[in-house]
């Protein structure tokens, strides 16, 4: 290589610099080694979320309508084949055995997968109370159709000669238990009452001067 000068004395000879090398960098056997666990598990943990989603398993699913307090019998249900059912937790097809009698805590809706906080073993009866019927005819029912669990306020209505103001009438607190339509149209229904109100309202019963309002639905 030559460089020229301005003086005109004539190109001068200038040293040639020595080629870079670059040298390679060597990776470290220990981070060698971690990046091929990080891929590892990687791949497991690709593999589990996988078979996870897949897994399938035999449940108890709703086949038909099951109103609260009713007991759950074994034709209301159904096993179905659910995938990746474990984090829904619902009732295993294998403990039939043990939902079978329960009552429902809510309505059981058709289609719907069981679980066990929709079930309780609370009857419909509570302490301090008594189970009445009263046979009524389909005007003196306060809903089309009354379900166990239902509240109801019984009120006592004025005989003929009774000149008091509506005001003074007597209310009682019941809940349904059951209901059953008869073959003459009565509609027969079965109240959980407490104990120091039964003998009233049968007497006003057979009288027929209470009538039934639905103040809470079940």
């Amino acid at each position: 290589m030559s460089v020229a000068t301005r003086n005109g004395t004539g190109p001068v000879d200038a040293p040639v610099a020595p080629p870079r090398v670059v040298r390679q960098r060597r990776m470290r056997p220990g981070l060698l080694g971690l990046a091929v666990l990080l891929i590892a598990l990687g791949g497991l943990g690709a593999a589990f979320a996988v078979t996870s989603v897949r897994a399938t398993g035999s449940y108890l699913a709703v086949a038909r309508p099951v109103e609260v307090g009713r007991q759950v019998s074994a034709d209301d249900l159904v096993p179905v084949q659910v995938a990746g059912g474990q984090g829904l937790s619902p009732v295993p097809a294998g403990r039939l055995d043990e939902v079978v009698g329960k009552r429902a805590a809510v309505s059981l809706t058709p289609g719907t997968l069981l679980t066990m906080a929709q079930l309780t073993d609370d009857p419909l009866l509570g302490p301090g109370q008594q189970q009445l019927a009263l046979g009524l005819g389909p005007a003196e029912v306060p809903a089309r159709k009354l379900h166990p669990g239902d509240k109801l306020l019984l009120v006592s209505t004025p005989d003929g000669d009774d000149d008091r103001p509506a005001a003074a009438a007597t209310r009682f607190e019941a809940t349904v238990i059951d209901t059953v339509a008869s073959d003459d149209d009565e509609v027969v229904v079965y109240l959980a009452l407490a104990v120091r109100d039964v003998p009233a309202v049968v007497a006003l019963s057979s009288q027929e001067r209470i009538a039934l309002v639905l103040t809470e639905a079940a």
